[in-house]
């Protein structure tokens, strides 16, 4: 059944990691520099235990974990978010080696991870990599880059996607736990309108053997688009802490503030534009608890569902956020407000674990793939009609 309110234990919860983000997280979080690996503050999720809570979560509490963090503090939720999206691959399809080596260090927050999958030519089209992998003796050799890599270039290991094979699209796709201090990879940082690190990675013939391998040869699309599957909801629940925290925001400001002889609130206009933030930001509170309990049940339709939540979730934080803005007026575009935070928080996740254009791809692909197998009322009347 899909989630439609949150019993006391789970909002209790999201309150008590509002309040953690707010008084321990968000000081060292202002104390980082823009565009670099947070270390302390990656520390600090481990040693509150929070990394240890994302990798024992759920669908749904990853959702919770996520949009609650998100609330108070963006950073520690981006960092948070980094570290499952680098490691998760290692969870799902390393070796007992791999992970006795990696995933401690990942849960108590001394080991940055970082997902590589993005190239100058593959971004939305995830199938069409061109990092390759030359083989070389028992292993292969990676030659070519990567690029919009988050964590890069300071992570401590890259979960890497090259490929191995020579057939077309997924196929021919191997994923590689490659650490940072590899022969032949190199890294540099790019500067983006977010604030979190991102950067370009260069592999000039790193050499990765069979050791190195996360799940089978010719088998890392399936690790790439299984992990995405996990998080897409979750990138949803951030979205909405997001809205959450503008829609507030804007709820404080526009009862306090006065013109044309009373408060904001007053004008109908602006009501009327808050009452619409408001319901946005609750039906994609909606659509991606039922995601993320469409997927913890093993539903068929998450493919879906994920594609819905992602959607739906992430472009109405960015129509929340904007709103928000324009309700404050100019203080809002000061740098230092939260607002000016958020709106370029906002921006990247309507293109980052696919595009806004690519959900509703796959949405379509879904629907249309049920009605081959369906007839609907207008189907069975025709079928009537003409028997």
């Amino acid at each position: 059944m899909p989630v439609f309110s949150l019993d006391p234990v789970q909002q209790a919860w999201c309150d008590e990691l509002r309040t953690l983000a707010a008084e321990k997280l968000r000081p060292l979080a202002e104390k980082g520099e823009a565009g670099r690996v947070n270390r302390p503050l990656v520390a600090a999720l481990g040693e509150l235990g929070l990394l240890q809570r994302l990798f024992g979560a759920g669908a749904l509490e990853l959702c919770l974990l996520r949009e609650s963090l998100a609330y108070s503090c963006t950073e520690a939720e981006t960092a948070l978010a980094l570290q499952g999206l680098g490691a998760y691959p290692l969870v799902q399809a390393g070796t007992a080696a791999q992970r006795e080596r990696w995933l401690p260090e990942v849960i108590a927050g001394r080991a940055v991870s970082a997902f590589a999958l993005s190239e100058p030519g593959a971004g939305s089209d995830a199938a069409a990599l061109a990092l390759e992998a030359v083989p070389d003796g028992d292993g292969w050799r990676l030659s070519g880059e990567k690029r919009w890599i988050s964590n890069a270039p300071e992570a401590d290991f890259y979960t890497v996607f090259a490929r191995t094979g020579h057939g077309a699209g997924a196929r021919g796709i191997t994923a590689f736990l490659v650490p940072a201090d590899r022969e032949g990879l190199t890294g540099s940082p790019l500067e983006m309108l977010s604030p979190h690190p991102i950067g370009a990675l260069a592999f000039a013939g790193t050499p990765v053997t069979r050791d190195d391998m996360l799940g089978d040869e010719n088998g890392g699309f399936r690790v790439a688009m299984s992990t995405l599957n996990q998080f897409r909801p979750s990138v949803g629940a951030f979205a909405v802490g997001m809205a959450q925290a503008a829609l507030d925001a804007t709820l404080a400001h526009t009862a306090r503030r006065t013109a044309f002889g009373g408060p904001l609130k007053d004008l109908q206009a602006v009501s009327h534009q808050v009452a619409e933030m408001a319901v946005r930001t609750e039906a994609a509170r909606l659509l991606v608890y039922a995601a993320a309990e469409a997927y913890d049940s093993g539903a068929a339709d998450v493919p879906k569902r994920s594609a819905m939540a992602k959607l739906l979730a992430t472009e109405t934080a960015q129509y929340v956020v904007d709103a928000a803005v324009q309700l404050h007026g100019a203080r809002a575009l000061q740098r230092g407000h939260l607002l000016e935070h958020l709106y370029r928080e906002v921006r990247a996740p309507r293109i980052y674990e696919g595009a806004t254009e690519v959900q509703r791809t796959i949405i379509a692909k879904e629907l249309y793939s049920k009605e081959r197998h369906t007839r609907g009322p207008y189907e069975e009347r025709q079928t009537k009609e003409r028997t």
